[in-house]
């Protein structure tokens, strides 16, 4: 499974992309509503002044507007504003502007401008409007948003200096909630694991904190618990039936041993001994299967010892060589090396040879038996 598909990591890249947002909608509303605010403000100080000057032309015409002009640039007055008349023919009349900007047309929309006023050397940004007037003059309204703007400009720079922070909180916000939730199931993973080995015993810690992690852990040990007690229940009932069909299988014996003796014909005698035979590998299966039922709870580990399993590989196959000869078939050992391994060597020889008589029976041609380790595994 590739990382890009593992539910974790698609969990912490939402998180790292939903503060990634997160930072990038705050960063981008500040600065739409500061420049909202630099334009409305300077907007409206427009709107009062072209008002007032207006109110001029009427009473006055040019003349009286040109004056106006003049009065409102004294310098106790200017404050940042910009102001500019022209005839029709484009001839400056009043105004801190040396000549009249192309790209403002009057009656247009209003727009912010980089010029010169008179007397600075440096030019400015001027959010400026234009008005037509009779024959052909104009007046520009406008007001100097320069540090306005400056200032919006310092104010991203530290924005944008906050969303490289955000993108590395979030960042590391996401590592550690993806490595929180993998730290809260690896437990249960791991109990999973040994469950599915053969550890029955084995529980999910729990920290009682009542999450949806915690109640998965609860439920999965009830789960476990309850398997365990049908396991004990399987093997109590298997170990049972096992001990009470011994009693009736070895009293079918005696009587069949008994009929054995009492036999006169050679085929009624002949049938009476193989019944005791296949009374004999019943009860060797039934004592087999009290074996491994012992053995599957935890009784008779004593008799499990460490040997080569691929040396028990060869044994078998040189016992069961001529055998398999007479009936056809050729049996040969696959071994690479030693294969140490902890085992019941009696039960694990008899599964074995079962396999191979299975084999001489249903199959046909060669018969293989091999013995190797994968990891820490004997196969």
């Amino acid at each position: 499974m590739t990382i890009a598909r593992s539910t974790i990591f698609r969990f912490a890249a939402l998180v790292f992309l939903l503060q990634l947002a997160g930072a990038a909608l705050l960063l981008g509303t500040v600065r739409l509503l500061t420049h909202h605010q630099i334009t409305a403000e300077a907007e409206a100080q427009a709107d009062d002044l072209r008002g007032a000057l207006m109110a001029d032309y009427r009473r006055g015409g040019l003349p009286a507007l040109a004056t106006a002009v003049g009065q409102e640039l004294a310098p106790a007055r200017a404050q940042g504003r910009v102001l500019l008349l022209v005839d029709g023919q484009g001839q400056v009349l009043a105004g801190n502007l040396a000549e009249w900007p192309p790209s403002l047309v009057p009656g247009g929309a209003s727009s912010t401008l980089e010029l010169f006023r008179v007397g600075r050397e440096e030019s400015e940004r001027i959010y400026a409007s234009a008005v037509p007037l009779d024959e052909g003059a104009r007046l520009l309204v406008g007001h100097v948003v320069e540090s306005e703007l400056r200032f919006t400009l310092i104010l991203e720079e530290a924005m944008v200096g906050g969303v490289a922070v955000a993108i590395a909180l979030a960042a590391f916000a996401a590592w550690s909630a993806a490595r929180l939730i993998h730290r809260r199931l690896a437990s249960t993973v791991d109990t999973a694991r040994a469950v599915a080995a053969g550890d029955l015993a084995r529980r999910v810690p729990v920290d009682h904190s009542e999450d949806v992690f915690d109640a998965l852990g609860v439920t999965i040990n009830q789960m476990l618990d309850r398997i365990d007690a049908l396991m004990t229940e399987l093997k109590i009932a298997t170990d049972g039936l096992a001990h009470d069909l011994r009693s009736p299988l070895t009293r079918l014996r005696s009587t069949l041993e008994r009929a054995l003796e009492a036999s006169e014909s050679e085929d009624a005698r002949g049938s009476v001994a193989r019944a005791i035979d296949e009374g004999d590998r019943l009860l060797a299966m039934l004592d087999t299967a009290l074996r491994i039922s012992r053995a599957e709870a935890g009784l008779g580990r004593e008799q499990f010892v460490a040997i080569d399993l691929a040396m028990m590989v060869e044994d078998l196959v040189e016992v069961y060589g001529p055998l398999a000869e007479d009936n056809g078939f050729e049996i040969v050992a696959d071994i690479a090396g030693p294969v140490r391994g902890h085992v019941h060597r009696e039960l694990l020889g008899q599964a074995l040879a079962n396999l191979i008589d299975n084999a001489m029976k249903y199959g046909a041609g060669r018969i293989t038996v091999s013995a190797r380790r994968e990891a820490d595994e004997a196969i």
